[in-house]
């Protein structure tokens, strides 16, 4: 399938991409009535392209059944109204397997999550993603990106064979580091989507991003966009001024190697009585003490 067939799926990662949480009932299941109420809530803010099954959405904690059905319930809920990226990974098979199922659920595009494994050569991580882009060549393959050992050129050579790997969600904390791998990857031939969100947004944007993924935008689509309308414009102060905006959660978030990335949302969520505040192990819900600060940041945003 040529480059030009997948404009459309090109153009979505431009944009802020929301990674939507997993709300979980009181018996531990996913809460599929919240769930499907969150995702409206989303794509009625003007939030168009969503990541089920990413980070935020607590992969590794879902069973593949359950991975599913976030797919489907998702496709289901908004797939008509927006562009979906269904997170695929661990070992190739099960990738494989949920790259098909996300490619016959009705979603766009797969993101390939960073391979979880202590040894990981720059070969091998081409072929990890060469076989579960081979497999599901009508989709856009959307490596995500965390290793800040590999080179730009195994990009390239991952897309000489796989023309389906049309983006990238770099999420390096280093924006000189992303400069030069865009640049030894090929800056116009892939769509470069910020990975660590709004706190880097900016940075990336300047080094020649053109989209970034978002958790906050579960609790406040319209930061979200206010932040991607600036950047889009090149009003750096602008965008600056979310950032400062968003500041004091994204450091919640990111503190103690971001132990609480999504207990932090999925708090501002339940002080907004959208879902419940419960998140699976590794991860674990905040303290009492703690619950306020994000309770009343939720509450500045105008949302």
């Amino acid at each position: 399938m040529s480059g030009v067939a997948f404009e459309a799926q090109r153009a979505a990662l431009a944009d802020v991409v929301a990674i939507p949480v997993t709300p979980f009932a009181e018996d531990g299941t996913v809460d599929r009535p919240a769930h499907r109420a969150l995702l409206r809530r989303l794509v009625d803010g003007g939030i168009t392209t969503l990541t089920p099954n990413g980070n935020t959405g607590e992969f590794y904690t879902l069973t593949p059944e359950e991975r599913r059905l976030v797919t489907e319930l998702t496709v289901d809920e908004v797939g008509d109204r927006s562009v979906i990226l269904v997170g695929v990974g661990h070992d190739v098979p099960t990738a494989v397997a949920a790259a098909r199922h996300a490619r016959d659920s009705g979603a766009a595009m797969v993101m390939v999550h960073q391979p979880i494994h202590p040894y990981v050569s720059e070969g091998g991580w081409v072929d990890y993603h060469r076989a579960i882009a081979e497999a599901v060549p009508e989709l856009g393959v959307v490596p995500y990106i965390r290793n800040a050992s590999l080179s730009g050129l195994r990009l390239a050579e991952l897309a000489d064979v796989c023309p389906n790997v049309i983006g990238v969600k770099y999420a390096v904390p280093d924006a000189a580091r992303f400069a030069a791998f865009a640049r030894d990857a090929g800056l116009e031939r892939f769509v470069w989507v910020a990975g660590l969100a709004e706190p880097y947004a900016p940075s990336y944007f300047s080094a020649g991003a053109t989209g970034f993924t978002s958790g906050l935008v579960n609790v406040a689509p319209a930061v979200s966009l206010n932040m991607i309308e600036a950047l889009r414009s090149g009003d750096f102060p602008g965008a600056m001024k979310v950032w400062e905006q968003i500041r004091r959660f994204e450091e919640l978030r990111g503190a103690n190697a971001s132990a609480n990335n999504v207990t932090v949302v999925k708090e501002a969520l339940a002080s907004l009585g959208l879902c419940r505040r419960d998140v699976r192990p590794p991860s674990r819900a905040l303290p009492e003490d703690e619950r306020a600060e994000v309770a009343a940041i939720a509450a500045g945003w105008s949302i």
